[in-house]
């Protein structure tokens, strides 16, 4: 029975620790990052859209008010000299105004551009860690279900073993197992404890192999339930 909680503690040991899961793990952590900045920049770029539209219908109007004004101009429906000077002088203010209008629509331009190639980019590492996670994933629930088919037969190999086993005895070896690091019998083998290593000593031994077979024994050191084996030296 020890042998199979160890295997199946083994086991629980792997599933809890399967390397494609800790790198999958890891690479969801690096993602939510890159997600985090991908959002981040679309924000930027529907931002950025918005002013270029604005900048564009700004430069629009005042582009349409200096050629109505200079259609006023050429059809000489102005005649009043003064009249057409302000309105030359009012043409050579919007031309002034677009050109400033203009900067500013280039500048919203490039920026937009910029942040729709951070987009792109950040887009772009994400779809490339959702295939590396599509990959880790499948590796790790086929190894996962491998291995929890090991631990339901081995479970199942410890249900069968138990059965029959007294009662106190299941309760001492599970009280051990509990405080000895999941050891709770240990082999005797060439006169060694496997549970602590301990080398007994021949009068020890014959106090032991002086016992009746079904008679549980204990290491004087670690306290473990004994299993004598044909190789115990006694």
């Amino acid at each position: 029975m020890q042998e199979l909680d160890s295997r199946i503690d083994a086991l629980r040991h792997q599933l809890a620790t399967i390397p494609e899961a800790i790198a999958l793990a890891e690479l969801m952590r690096g993602r939510s990052d890159v997600d985090d900045a991908a959002r981040d920049h679309r924000i930027e770029v529907a931002d950025l859209t918005t002013e270029q539209k604005r900048a564009d219908a700004d430069v629009e109007q005042v582009k349409a008010r200096r050629v109505r004004d200079q259609g006023m101009i050429d059809s000489g429906s102005i005649a009043d000299p003064k009249a057409l000077q302000r309105m030359l002088g009012e043409l050579e203010s919007l031309q002034r105004r677009i050109s400033d209008l203009e900067d500013v629509e280039i500048e919203v331009m490039e920026r937009l551009e910029t942040a729709q190639a951070g987009l792109a980019d950040r887009t772009a590492a994400l779809e490339q860690i959702d295939a590396e996670a599509e990959v880790l994933e499948r590796t790790r629930a086929q190894r996962a279900g491998d291995l929890e088919t090991d631990l339901a037969s081995a479970s199942s190999a410890r249900a069968a073993a138990v059965d029959g086993l007294p009662d106190d005895l299941v309760t001492l070896y599970e009280k051990l197992r509990a405080s000895k690091g999941g050891v709770g019998a240990a082999a005797l083998r060439r006169r060694e404890c496997e549970g602590c290593r301990l080398t007994l000593n021949a009068s020890d031994l014959a106090v032991i192999a002086a016992k009746p077979a079904d008679e549980v024994v204990r290491c004087e050191e670690c306290d473990r339930i004994l299993i004598r084996t044909g190789e115990s030296g006694l």
